[in-house]
């Protein structure tokens, strides 16, 4: 992309992104590069657990967000919009003011904000990976399975990591946002906001398309 265009998709998503974690109360620490680091507890908390389920709980509507977010850049010509990674731990951080004597961030530094680093690097694109410490306080709020154990710099036993599968109740059954995109194939399709008429048109055209897959990849038959 033309950097122009590149800037102006990038302030777009970040913006939206800032206002969900905003409005849920959490603190957008800073920007770096693509990525944005939010914290939660810090001025104010309402407990460990809830913090951690408020994060959860944003976590999932930024997803949501963008495969939204998508749908309209795609209308726009943009082949190939954004996919995000997400990593979420609990633990304790400093907290304050760091820096030069001419310039000075609010931030938090420690091991668990590397942890929630490094959880989100193995998280695949729209994924979300919490840590042992995360899942056992939002257990009761969603499914997770757990993924191969990392070793972290710093940390003397290996991290179990957990992929968030969905809120419990919808598993399976939830509303899913099933995005697509390649040569010849373009598919958005969210089940949350189908109407009927819309779902009957997804069905229609979806046997459409399978049939038509279906005939192009019978053999010929020879001609006589």
């Amino acid at each position: 992309m033309q950097p122009e265009d590149l800037t102006r998709l990038l302030n777009e998503y970040l913006s939206e992104m800032s206002t969900i974690a905003t409005r849920h109360g959490g603190t957008v620490d800073k920007f770096i590069g693509d990525a944005m680091l939010v914290f939660f507890g810090d001025p104010e908390t309402k407990g460990v657990a809830e913090d951690a389920a408020i994060c959860l709980t944003m976590a999932l509507e930024m997803q949501q967000r963008l495969a939204e977010l998508n749908a309209g850049w795609r209308r726009r010509g943009i082949e190939q919009p954004f996919r995000a990674r997400m990593g979420i731990n609990s633990g304790y951080c400093n907290v304050g003011n760091f820096g030069s004597g001419d310039r000075m961030d609010y931030t938090i530094i420690g091991a668990a904000a590397n942890l929630a680093a490094r959880l989100q690097s193995i998280a695949r694109p729209g994924g979300i990976v919490l840590s042992y410490e995360t899942y056992a306080l939002v257990r009761h709020l969603i499914g997770a399975h757990p993924l191969p154990a990392i070793t972290m710099k710093g940390i003397s036993q290996p991290v179990v990591p957990y992929e968030v599968d969905g809120r419990i109740g919808e598993i399976g059954q939830r509303a899913q946002v099933i995005s697509e995109l390649g040569t010849g194939l373009d598919l958005f399709l969210d089940t949350a906001v189908i109407d009927d008429r819309g779902a009957e048109q997804a069905r229609r055209a979806l046997t459409e398309a399978l049939a038509a897959l279906d005939a192009r990849a019978k053999p010929a038959a020879p001609s006589s």
